[in-house]
């Protein structure tokens, strides 16, 4: 028997979306910190210790829900959205910069979901944010992004949100699709998975580009956003900071030298 809440929910919004879900007496949504935007009266909000799963029981079962929490250097709890009122009540959650959100059935894709560390928003109560490691950890080191990933575990809704403009591909059997690490937001646990060093020194260090791509090789569905936080945080601290882009690893190099 299921222990995922069903939730009904309505996406409002176009470049900086929220989503807004309707609870039934005795309902739950879980979230992140800090992504709550409104909640109606009859709705109270609980901060519980773990990940937030039905399946975690006891002292011992929170406590590894909260290690895996840790490890992937989320806040070691979760809070819990439960109507307690006698009639539908509605809690909406806001995403954290420009993009899109995408609402995922786990059991439409096997009962789990990976994703990007932070895409997260919500879900219904029951689903479990755990911890996915990469299998090649030589390059996962130097990969940045996409080295530890979450784990989406249940059979209810999840929402998570992509930056910028979002992409869905769903890749045949053996079909190599090269992305950026950025700009992978969740695939299917079907898709393998790698991270790859460019090839060629000159095109890495000159590119303009990343070092490491992320290689997602099918058959499943991948999502892709166009503007992940960490390259929109970079813009931001560049134009702050009157700096211009110089399109490669070495732009420090030739800032260095132009100074002279």
């Amino acid at each position: 028997m299921s222990q995922m809440h069903e939730v009904d929910f309505e996406i409002r919004g176009e470049d900086v979306q929220f989503v807004e879900i309707e609870l039934d007496p005795g309902e739950a949504a879980v979230s992140e910190a800090g992504a709550m935007m409104f909640m109606e009266d009859g709705i109270v909000m609980e901060t519980i210790f773990g990940d937030g799963s039905a399946q975690q029981s006891g002292f011992m079962g929170a406590l590894l829900g909260a290690g895996k929490r840790l490890l992937m250097g989320e806040s070691l709890f979760i809070t819990v959205f439960l109507n307690q009122g006698r009639g539908k009540r509605r809690v909406a959650f806001a995403a954290p910069h420009p993009g899109r959100i995408i609402p995922v059935k786990l059991s439409d894709v096997g009962g789990t979901l990976i994703a990007q560390k932070d895409s997260f928003l919500a879900g219904a109560k029951g689903v479990s944010v755990g911890i996915a490691l990469q299998k090649r950890l030589g390059a996962g080191f130097f990969g940045g992004e996409g080295f530890i990933m979450q784990k989406l575990e249940g059979d209810g809704l999840v929402f998570l949100h992509a930056g910028g403009a979002l992409a869905e591909r769903t890749l045949a059997p053996g079909e190599t699709l090269r992305v950026d690490t950025g700009c992978v937001v969740a695939y299917e646990p079907s898709i393998d998975f790698d991270i790859q060093l460019q090839r060629g020194i000159k095109s890495a260090l000159f590119s303009g580009e990343g070092l490491f791509n992320a290689v997602l090789r099918g058959p499943g569905r991948v999502w892709l956003q166009s503007m992940p936080l960490s390259r929109l945080a970079n813009r931001l601290m560049m134009a702050a900071g009157g700096q211009k882009e110089q399109g490669s690893v070495l732009g420090g190099l030739v800032d260095s030298f132009s100074n002279d």
